[in-house]
């Protein structure tokens, strides 16, 4: 049962009774679900949310939950996003605000003048700004040598001469200048309530308050069933694009110097504006910054309450799907820092979550998680069932591990985000017990401490990412904010693993920083259980990088690794007092002769490109781990469990094909159908080479697990 899926289910729009919910939860049971994750939807839900006869009903759930042997993941909302408890969309007031309104969600303003100096400027800061502990930073720059003066931080005034003055009378603040000889942009940088009716995302104090509306609740009732029926809890879409893509909090200064030793008043203006050299290290430490406290504030908070009270956490962000994460999930590696359980969303809406299922995956080896949840099908429309296993396995080859179906509706009359996946349904009932086995077998193999195995790791580039945002972009927040036309990491990262037939890993600056290390011509990962050796690293195209990743690209090529940049090499770095690293890096690239160097026109690259990225891989890698051939539209994993290779293999194309397998290492396999569950032997020839070979058939949108039976030498 624990293997088996578990939707989300839907109370929608409709009065919930007792005896709906234990009939619809035989249903599923029936159809081979192994619980679900009850999201509370819509005005017309009848108990209201978090109502005594809401938890009335809930507890019925559980106990007949727990009766049929099932599990409840808490979805923590009504609606979405998480943080409101009960203002689905931010369409109303929810209780949250109505108990915190100190503890909403904040914004970064930016209130600038230019004046000529020598001069007295005096502004008058706008309403929302009511007193001293808004402002964060006062900065005068330059408008013709962009040279800056700090003239005040979060805590004092640093102004030079007593130039400046402060003034907070009745709710509102005065700043007065006397500015200098010369042309300036006077900057007032404040920190201001936003409105939405969200909790501050980077503020623990928030999210415990949080949790104490909703969790909490849960927990009082239902403390018995906590880590056997309820065994998670689920948060959903949380992100940085609200608040104008400008979400901050009050706190932030303090946690800045915490984690960096200076103050971040100066950095400020670099938010918005190219400051001179120090923009990309500014960006960097200052974005870098936000992503920590979000990843700490919010899924931090709840992955430590869940720690405390037997259960794991999950969730995911909202637009995943965005190249540049900087203005959305911060970081989309470094957001899921503190959470048990890294998640994706690939829903409807032509939003190309595929593309980056690896790097939810790679973010789960980077701090050693063991599941990677995707919720999956909600808003793709009534597709069939071909199409349902095509992504299910499409997800589970990029390591996904846990697909949560969307979704059960309670009122099936009533389906906003179809398909609605219930044994009630036409289209998907006589289907669904088949379906459900097959992904609890995926599950099964693939839901445990494994090891992923790769050979090559492609170099996360959020510092370059870092670089390129600034806030107010032309974008839009929703929409990443400011265009990054040169990155490629997610085209390299496709070509790799769905044209090439290449496994390979997102490794994060921070991973190399803190467990990585050079040995015997590879990067080693150490870890427990994703530990990882990488004999080829791939630098996709980057504006900046830090001095720490051109020290290990050194030391890598020294000791014999191999490295392939494709695309733009960074011309900025990503660290203060380093301006030589950019200039070193391109140094070794051009003129090692284990590196080499892919020219990659824009983010696509072009068919050109690609064949001489593939070139150079092959060249760079002679005996991989494991390829594939065909490889175009095939996927595959390479795990490592309890000492034994196991491969999962799909295609993923609309046709039969006859695929071979060829793997480094000498393994007797045997063929494990997740499909049908039957386990049969296969031929496995070794080459002159010393490969080891297989040809499989595999059918339109099907899979097979190889499975090692014993080491032959």
């Amino acid at each position: 049962m624990e293997s088996r899926p578990r939707p989300l289910w839907f109370w929608n729009d409709t009065a919930i009774t007792h005896d709906g919910i234990r009939e619809q939860l035989r249903m599923c049971r029936d159809a081979g679900y192994g619980g679900v994750g009850i999201l509370p939807f819509g005005y017309g839900l009848s108990p209201s949310y978090l109502s005594d006869d809401y938890f009335s009903r809930y507890e019925t759930a559980v106990e007949y939950a727990s009766e049929l042997g099932m599990r409840l993941s808490l979805y923590d909302e009504f609606g979405f996003p998480s943080g409101s408890v009960g203002a689905p969309n931010s369409t109303m007031r929810g209780v949250f605000a109505e108990r915190h309104p100190k503890l909403l969600l904040k914004r970064l303003d930016k209130y600038e003048r230019m004046v000529s100096g020598p001069t007295c400027i005096v502004m008058v800061l706008p309403e929302a700004v009511h007193d001293r502990s808004a402002v964060q930073s006062i900065v005068a720059m330059n408008a013709v040598s962009r040279d800056l003066i700090l003239l005040a931080d979060s805590d004092r005034i640093v102004a030079p001469d007593d130039t400046l003055h402060l003034t907070c009378d009745r709710d509102s603040v005065t700043v007065a200048w006397d500015a200098p000889a010369g042309i300036w942009q006077l900057m007032v940088f404040c920190c201001v309530t936003d409105g939405e009716p969200l909790c501050d995302y980077l503020d623990p104090e928030a999210g415990r308050a949080f949790i104490a509306l909703t969790h909490e609740r849960y927990y009082a009732r239902f403390a018995s069933h906590f880590g056997t029926t309820i065994d998670s809890t689920f948060h959903d879409e949380p992100t940085l694009y609200r608040a104008q893509g400008r979400t901050w909090t009050t706190g932030f200064s303090q946690r800045f110097r915490m984690l960096h030793g200076f103050d971040p008043a100066p950095l400020y203006p670099a938010l918005w504006y190219d400051i001179g050299p120090d923009t990309a290290a500014a960006r960097a430490c200052l974005l870098s910054t936000r992503t920590e406290l979000y990843a700490g504030g919010f899924a931090g908070t709840i992955q430590r309450w869940a720690d405390d009270h037997s259960i794991d956490a999950m969730g995911h962000q909202d637009q995943e799907e965005i190249e540049n994460p900087s203005s959305v999930a911060g970081d989309l590696i470094a957001c899921f820092r503190y959470q048990a359980i890294p998640g994706i969303d690939k829903i409807g809406g032509n939003r190309p979550a595929e593309r980056f299922y690896k790097v939810i995956s790679s973010a789960a080896y980077a701090y050693d998680r063991t599941v990677v949840m995707s919720e999956t099908y909600g808003a793709m429309g009534d597709i069939d069932w071909s199409e349902i296993y095509r992504v299910a396995l499409d997800q589970y080859t990029a390591g996904i591990t846990m697909l949560i179906p969307h979704a059960v509706w309670y009122d099936d009359r009533n389906v906003v985000f179809r398909p609605e996946l219930s044994p009630r349904s036409p289209i998907y009932a006589d289907g669904l017990p088949a379906f459900n086995a097959f992904l609890s077998r995926l599950n099964l193999l693939l839901q445990n401490d494994g090891r992923h195995v790769a050979d090559v790791a492609v170099l996360y580039p959020i510092d370059g990412l870092y670089a390129a945002h600034h806030f107010d972009g032309e974008l839009g927040p929703y929409r990443g904010g400011v265009a990054v036309p040169e990155s490629n990491y997610v085209e390299v990262g496709m070509l790799l693993s769905r044209t090439i037939g290449i496994d390979f890993r997102f490794v994060h600056p921070d991973t190399i920083d803190e467990r990585g290390r050079i040995s015997d011509g590879a990067v080693v990962v150490d870890g427990e259980p994703h530990a990882g050796r990488f004999s080829l690293l791939i630098l996709p195209a980057m504006r900046a990088v830090r001095p720490s990743t051109v020290d290990a690209i050194d030391a890598l090529l020294e000791s014999g690794g191999r490295v392939i940049a494709v695309g733009q090499m960074p011309t900025d770095c990503a660290r203060f007092d380093s301006a030589t690293a950019p200039l070193r890096l391109k140094r070794l690239v051009d003129d090692h002769p284990n590196a080499r160097h892919i020219e990659w026109p824009g983010a696509q690259g072009g068919p050109a490109a690609a064949e001489r990225l593939v070139t150079a891989i092959e060249q760079a890698l002679p005996n991989p781990d494991a390829r594939i051939t065909p490889s175009v539209g095939v996927g595959l994993i390479h795990k490592v469990y309890d000492s034994k290779h196991l491969f999962l293999i799909a295609n993923l194309q609309d046709s039969d094909r006859r695929i071979t397998l060829s793997l480094r290492d000498r393994l007797d396999l045997s063929l494990w159908d997740p499909h049908t569950a039957q386990i049969r032997d296969i031929d496995c020839t070794v080459g002159s080479d010393g490969r080891t070979r297989v040809d499989i058939e595999l059918g339109a949108n099907r899979g097979l697990f190889l499975v090692e039976r014993q080491v032959t030498s």
